[in-house]
């Protein structure tokens, strides 16, 4: 009888995606003339690369044990983080690959924005077919739909698919109307949500600031009235992650802890769009302070997962 492949879980795919968003500042931050192109390239090439491994090593897993792509499309904790297997692509193809190749990042954008839409549709159907407690929802529900919709906008916005990225803008905006005034009645509400899956909080920071960045590819970069009003909603969940502090020191460290890299490093991008459109006085020191700032924050994550990974205990005990 073949061995049974290591369990990945399905949030492991938030490595690729945080390496994304931290591309993503360096990249705007590029674009704005302030850094070379070069460390954007870097991270989003180290951001395929870790990307392809977790695809390839969870093909081996699903592969390996009968019913076990169904359980993870089924389970109502792990299942909304299956689809930053199919975002963080588009990501890499608007960012990576259409400024040297633009029909083949256009072809890619395209490709895995269907696949999101797909399974974010999917996921969508299933929620409400199938029974799901209010206890099991969290922050990580807003990625299929609202994360992947806000990216989506950008990323079709990125490749001159101007009314394409408006339609996704308007998914995005609209699930993470509806969404999260479920999650948050239910953080409200309801008990405290358990220790691995405390580090998702942070994705409340996501939809204001990711939304922010979508509708800047969308404008033009330009701030009025509807990106100020977002960037007042991000500023009050970029606040409320203060006095959550407490709660996140205690925790020890888990793979879970790469929900915090792409909603700060969305957070970081679209400051760095705010300072360069303004370009208050001493702007080019922000932009690097803020670069520092998210790179060590994320790189302190990866080496400690790295760390894991060496020491064999980054992936779950097999049963």
């Amino acid at each position: 009888m073949a061995t049974q492949a290591q369990r990945i879980p399905l949030n492991f795919f938030s490595m690729a995606f945080g390496l994304a968003g931290l591309a993503g500042c360096w990249v705007t931050a590029a674009n704005g003339g302030h850094v070379t192109h070069v460390v954007g390239d870097v991270l989003l090439a180290l951001c395929a690369v870790v990307w392809l491994a977790t695809v390839a090593f969870y093909l081996r897993y699903v592969l390996s044990k009968r019913g076990a792509f169904r359980a993870d499309l089924l389970d109502p904790v792990g299942s909304p983080f299956s689809s930053l297997a199919v975002i963080t692509p588009m990501l890499l193809a608007s960012q990576g690959l259409a400024p040297h190749a633009p029909s083949a990042g256009k072809v890619l954008v395209d490709i895995f924005l269907v696949l999101t839409v797909l399974l974010g549709g999917w996921l969508t159907g299933q929620w409400i077919y199938g029974p799901l407690e209010l206890d099991r929802l969290h922050p990580g529900y807003f990625l299929p739909t609202v994360a992947g919709g806000l990216v989506a906008a950008a990323s079709a916005a990125e490749v001159g698919q101007q009314r394409l990225a408006e339609v996704m803008l308007g998914l995005g905006i609209v699930c993470w109307f509806i969404l999260g005034s479920m999650i948050m009645a239910r953080l409200f509400f309801r008990p405290t949500l358990p220790a691995p899956l405390l580090p998702t909080l942070a994705i409340e920071v996501a939809p204001p600031t990711v939304a922010s960045v979508a509708y800047f590819a969308v404008n033009g970069g330009r701030i009025d009235f509807f990106a100020a009003a977002l960037a007042g909603y991000a500023l009050l969940m970029v606040l409320a992650q203060i006095r959550l502090l407490p709660a996140f020191l205690r925790l020890r460290f888990t793979p879970s802890m790469w929900a915090f890299t792409f909603s700060w490093a969305a957070a970081v991008t679209a400051t760095l769009h705010w300072n360069e459109a303004g370009r208050p006085a001493g702007h080019t020191v922000y932009t690097y302070l803020l670069l520092a700032a998210i790179t060590a924050f994320i790189g302190a994550i990866a080496v400690r997962t790295a760390l894991a990974l060496a020491r064999r205990t980054l992936l779950p005990p097999s049963p």
